[in-house]
């Protein structure tokens, strides 16, 4: 046993007891194309893409109908002796809940609470045919009611319905017309139902169901639990029936959180009791839930119970009349005929309701995915657009706010032992029963308990912040993905917040994107093995060779990291390697031409006698008008990592071959590959030549359509993987070893004293052809 306080030694890692060799020849992409016979891509054109679309048979037409009728493929398998008592329960309980909950985000939405109880019952009846999930409950959701609220609030605000009093004075117009507003503020409402329902069908026409993969799970996060923050904030002053102005826009929720303490005074305190204790019971209870979920088989359904008990309290007490507490006072039995929304009010409502559109359905989908991946079945993006769409638009014509799904009316559902949507169809009917029947049992409640069970049904969304810490650790970008659209949110309020937090989102994928990771790699020894330098020891790097790994694919927006990257790996600047050399030969030129140095083969020699005013001191200044000659006439080689004949700073290349590692780059666009094509040229023209492994086929084949290859790059320098270029390398150093190649070199003789031995005539006859030779080829 340790000792206390000693440091524990790590785990030992178990050794795999087997080890493998591989031998096969060195592939490079030419050589492997021509060796296993690539297959040929079928590319269809337009026309036949068409008219493959649009053929038509019975099978297929079958298919099509059960895409778009999904309880055509669920129904007809209904287990009735298994599944319909099951289904029948968890109807009913979720139907409680339901009730109870549409009352009380109607207050969010800013309209009655009756309009709660139709928003709770008409959105079923179509996702119970159109939909794909069999456990999610269709309904309000407290985010999408806020966020229907701003807009309802926003475009028929209280102060639009001041009426003067009695004598007329327009200076007394202190009363409400609340008929007229609330008739307003339902129109507006069902209209921007109607709306999102028209967007999300069209999103589902479109076939753009991944959108909602652009909300991340830390934007969601964030963006949810401050929705949180601006339901709390809205229901707060319902609990505690003091009167606020309706702020909306930028730090409108602050507005209304200050205003609501300074009127805190005026506070009813029957009110605030009841909210309270709502509040604590209703928390405590879910708490016990949760708990004992698995002792207990039917989930207390407590906001129901509170409501009732509520209920029977305001009535035998009165409170309306003895402490002027704030209750629902008028629920209509029975349904409103539908109507036509106003469609003039679109373009007032657009942009918001896009919003609303995509939040609304990005929380039905992650649910649905949620306990598709539980019960193994497939949630389908699109037809979940298209069924919410046909839901909204339907619900629209009777007077509905827009529906999604709710998290824990969701959870009674499935926990309850519902099985597919029959759990939902029953649920409607008990909502149904209540707005016929029952409604006028609660009338009697007092708002501040139905405010009181939205707050308590808050808590699992404030408790996403628990989750920041962790994020940190494991993410910091993730982090900040979710406090700055939390705080966004909060600010700028739920709709512009949301885009905010996108924008933000998308922004670090680009920053990430351009500013990617890249690794120079070394070999572990005696193996095909490559890792980071710079995160593992022992490795060995090949003489004369640097690798680079890219991790990212190589665009517009990232071409000069890239470069950065390259020539952080190498060492050096080739453009300005070049230039250095350029301007070290014409000096040299200048110096023949004076002759003040003689070219031989064994190098440049100075006169004698003369003093060698080759070594001026270098002033590092660049003559641009110099600089724009190729390559090509200079042909003489220099052995440019040996002493020069003259001063000038020309860097030194201790590389033969650039080896790029290609394998994380997924895609090319014009720019990346012309940019590739240059930094070939670049290292070609200092005698560094450049190497391809483990580019994808793809990558490969957009290098060849934007004209990558000629005489001088050719695919023989691309190779499968890394070590196979490594190989290839090795060998040819060995080979170049072997041979005795004569090059022309320009060697420097520095602080020559002594006499030079005259040659024979011949000899003599020969410097000076030499020379001559060396001075035709600098004449250029």
């Amino acid at each position: 046993m340790a000792a206390p306080g000693s440091r524990s030694e790590p785990p030992q890692l178990a050794e795999y007891g087997c080890s493998y060799v591989v031998s096969r020849p060195v592939y490079s992409e030419l050589t492997f194309q021509q060796q296993r016979e690539r297959r040929l891509q079928e590319r269809r054109t337009l026309r036949d893409s068409l008219a493959r679309s649009c053929s038509c048979s019975r099978k297929r037409a079958f298919g099509v109908l059960k895409t778009l009728l999904p309880i055509l493929d669920w129904l007809p398998k209904y287990r009735v002796k298994e599944w319909l008592l099951s289904d029948v329960i968890s109807g009913v309980s979720t139907g409680l809940v339901a009730t109870l909950q549409g009352m009380a985000y109607a207050l969010l939405a800013a309209v009655p609470v009756e309009y709660g109880l139709y928003s709770a019952f008409f959105p079923i009846l179509t996702y119970f045919v159109f939909g794909t999930s069999r456990h999610i409950s269709v309904g309000p959701f407290p985010v999408v009611s806020l966020m229907v609220g701003s807009v309802v609030l926003s475009m028929a605000p209280d102060d639009h319905f001041l009426v003067p009093s009695g004598n007329g004075s327009a200076s007394n117009m202190t009363t409400f017309d609340t008929g007229t507003r609330d008739a307003t503020r339902v129109l507006i409402a069902s209209t921007l139902t109607l709306l999102v329902g028209i967007i999300q069908l069209v999103f589902g026409g479109l076939q753009i169901g991944f959108i909602v993969r652009y909300l991340a799970d830390p934007l969601v996060g964030g963006f949810t639990t401050a929705a949180a923050f601006q339901v709390l904030v809205s229901q707060l002053k319902i609990v505690l029936n003091v009167s606020t102005k309706n702020y909306n826009g930028i730090l409108s929720i602050i507005y209304t959180l200050i205003e609501t303490f300074q009127n805190i005074g005026d506070t009813n305190i029957a009110d605030f009791i009841a909210g309270l204790l709502t509040i604590i019971i209703c928390m405590a209870v879910k708490e016990l839930n949760d708990r004992f979920k698995h002792k207990i088989p039917v989930p207390i359904p407590i906001e129901v119970i509170v409501t009732i008990i509520a209920s029977a309290i305001s009535y035998g007490a009165d409170l309306e009349k003895n402490y002027n507490a704030g209750i629902v006072k008028s629920i209509p039995s029975g349904f409103l005929p539908p109507a036509l929304p106003s469609v003039g009010l679109f373009s007032d409502m657009l942009a918001a309701s896009f919003s609303i559109a995509v939040v609304a359905y990005a929380i039905a989908v992650s649910v649905g995915k949620v306990y598709g991946a539980k019960y193994d079945y497939l949630i389908d993006g699109n037809q979940e657009f298209v069924a919410f769409g046909i839901s909204n638009i339907f619900s629209g014509f009777f007077s509905c706010f827009v529906a999604t799904t709710a998290l824990s009316r969701t959870a009674v559902q499935e926990s309850t032992g519902g099985k597919t949507q029959v759990a939902g169809i029953t649920s409607a009917l008990i909502v149904l029963i209540t707005i016929v029947a029952l409604g006028k049992l609660l009338e009697p409640v007092q708002k501040s308990v139905l405010a009181a069970v939205v707050i308590a049904n808050l808590k699992g969304m404030f408790m996403q912040v628990c989750d920041v810490p962790c994020l940190w650790r494991q993410n910091k970008t993730d982090a900040v993905i979710w406090v700055f659209t939390c705080v966004m949110s909060i600010i700028l309020g739920l709709d512009l917040g949301l885009l905010a937090g996108l924008l933000f989102g998308l922004l670090t994928v680009v920053l990430r994107v351009q500013f990617p990771s890249w690794n120079g790699l070394g070999s572990v020894p005696s193996t095909d093995i490559y890792k980071s330098v710079t995160h593992y020891k022992n490795l060995e790097e090949p003489e004369g060779v640097k690798i680079l790994r890219f991790s990212s694919p190589i665009f517009y927006g990232n071409v000069d990291g890239f470069k950065k990257c390259v020539k952080s790996t190498v060492g050096f600047d080739a453009i300005r390697v070049y230039n250095k050399r350029l301007k070290a030969l014409r000096r040299i030129q200048k110096l023949i031409k004076k002759g003040q140095l003689r070219a031989t083969k064994n190098g440049i020699i100075s006169d004698i006698g003369l003093s060698n005013n080759a070594f001026e001191p270098d002033e590092d200044i660049e003559e641009p008008e110099e600089l724009d000659i190729p390559t090509k006439e200079i042909e003489i080689q220099v052995d440019w990592n040996s002493e020069l004949p003259v001063k000038v700073n020309v860097p030194k290349v201790p590389i033969h071959s650039l080896v790029l590692d290609c394998g994380a780059i997924s895609f090319l666009d014009v720019v990346g590959v012309r940019s590739l094509r240059m930094i070939v040229k670049e290292f070609q023209r200092i005698d560094v030549n450049v190497y391809f492994a483990l580019l994808q086929d793809d990558v490969l084949e957009k290098m060849e359509q934007c004209g990558f290859f000629d005489d001088n790059i050719r695919k023989d320098r691309f190779f499968l993987t890394v070590h196979d270029a490594i190989l290839y390398l090795q060998n040819q150093v060995k080979s170049r070893e072997g041979q005795d190649s004569l090059l022309d070199t320009i060697t420097l003789i520095q602080d020559c004293k002594d006499p030079l031995e005259l040659m024979e005539a011949e000899k003599n006859e020969e410097e000076l052809d030499v020379q001559d030779e060396a001075m035709r080829r600098l004449a250029f």
